[in-house]
């Protein structure tokens, strides 16, 4: 089964993350806005092949999920611009680790 639609979605989310490094509101937005069509893929990945893609979406999506979290609950600079890149680099992570899982399963 190929899955170069969804691929192509998430490797144009992925080239927009790849290009933001510091926490302001716009780069927030992207980031959240990445977040929301990450989970809306890889649930749609997850209902065509639950056994390649189950745990992308129980474990990826949680680790995005908390990276967000923790940016909502930071309280000074630092540790909000800590908390953001932890959050890109959930979202990063996710992306390429889904990505492959495309590759593999086609």
């Amino acid at each position: 089964m190929g899955y170069a639609k969804e691929r192509g979605k998430l490797e144009k989310l992925q080239s927009k993350v790849n290009g933001i490094d510091i926490f302001n509101e716009k780069n927030l937005a992207i980031l959240v806005d990445s977040h929301e069509k990450y989970s809306h893929t890889v649930r749609i990945l997850k209902n065509k092949e639950p056994e390649t893609f189950i745990h992308l979406y129980e474990n990826e999506l949680q680790e995005v999920k908390e990276g967000r979290k923790s940016v909502k609950e930071s309280d000074s600079d630092e540790s909000r611009q800590a908390n953001f890149e932890v959050y890109k680099n959930a979202i990063v992570v996710a992306l390429e680790k889904t990505i492959a899982a495309t590759h593999e399963s086609v």
